[in-house]
């Protein structure tokens, strides 16, 4: 019997080619998997409806929104809203889906390689929650006020120690979940600081090949396929890309702070690029022609 590896994942109509990129790159890496998606608003929930994606459950913000999440959602912006949420769609896949583990996975995800191998690491471990460092290139740390950990890829069983922890953080991101850096906290994140203390169960990913971002993919060695230091990349987190359109031309920005080399251009975000552009064109396509949620538009007549 093949084993099928369950992840959620949430996002708005802004993240939605995003969202599709993701799931297209699971199913371009030939992983087993079912992919449970919480749409962030009603344009994100039709669009979704209408393509009926395989291996795909949807769950409307109706169906998962507690009256705690709906006490806390006007004192938080979209984003931290979204925060605010992470740890409760894990929790809510759990409870209501009897499946024995979920994958949290971040929107701006793109896999490279099977998901799998990062999990059989952790099921090795014989731990109850994985968490991933952001192992910042020394120049980018930003331990202090980002945290050790990134909430991206996160495995959660579906046991009681593992939904205490979930519990746990769920309930501190109830009480505080802000954009801003206060009192040793930022977002969701900074909560997964201590948990290898605070909590047994806890396992850090020690695969190099997964976790890679724009803060440390400059200590790896990137060539064609992409491989970091003569290893198959898993998977990349593209935070900070942008996407510009402007009067004349359409480009991507990949956020200049971060140095990002020409082969990891060519061999990491190109493809990724492509599969954005290829996103969109399927909602085009399928949906709404004029669809633009997720590009930024400059107007040289407001500059």
């Amino acid at each position: 019997v093949n084993h099928v590896n369950y992840y959620c994942t949430l996002f708005d109509s802004n993240y939605l080619t995003r969202g599709l990129a993701l799931y297209q790159s699971l199913v371009n890496v030939k992983e087993d998997f079912h992919l449970f998606i919480f749409p962030f608003d009603n344009l994100a929930r039709d669009i979704l409806r209408e393509f009926d994606l395989p291996r795909v459950t949807l769950i409307p913000l109706k169906d998962f929104e507690s009256p705690e999440l709906l006490a806390v959602k006007p004192t938080r912006t979209p984003v931290e809203y979204c925060w605010t949420c992470t740890s409760a769609t894990i929790l809510f896949t759990l409870e209501n889906f009897n499946v024995p583990e979920v994958t949290y996975l971040d929107a701006d995800l793109f896999f490279f390689d099977k998901p799998a191998k990062i999990l059989d690491e952790f099921h090795q471990s014989g731990k109850d929650v994985l968490i991933t460092r952001h192992n910042y290139t020394p120049e980018y740390d930003q331990t202090k006020t980002s945290g050790v950990y990134c909430v991206q890829f996160m495995p959660f069983k579906n046991n009681p120690n593992a939904l205490h922890i979930l519990r746990w953080w769920k309930d501190r991101c109830v009480e505080w979940c802000f954009f801003r850096f206060e009192d040793g906290k930022i977002g969701d994140q900074k909560y997964l600081d201590d948990w290898t203390d605070r909590f047994r169960g806890v396992h850090v990913m020690q695969n190099q090949a997964a976790g890679l971002a724009p803060w440390n993919i400059q200590k790896y060695d990137c060539q064609p396929g992409p491989t970091v230091n003569g290893v198959q990349a898993i998977f990349y987190h593209f935070h900070g890309l942008k996407w510009i359109r402007t009067a004349d031309k359409e480009f991507f920005d990949t956020n200049n702070f971060y140095k990002l080399s020409d082969n990891v251009m060519s061999y990491i975000y190109q493809p990724y690029c492509q599969a954005l552009k290829n996103s969109l064109d399927i909602v085009r396509q399928s949906y709404d022609k004029d669809f633009i949620k997720g590009i930024v538009w400059f107007d040289y007549k407001f500059w």
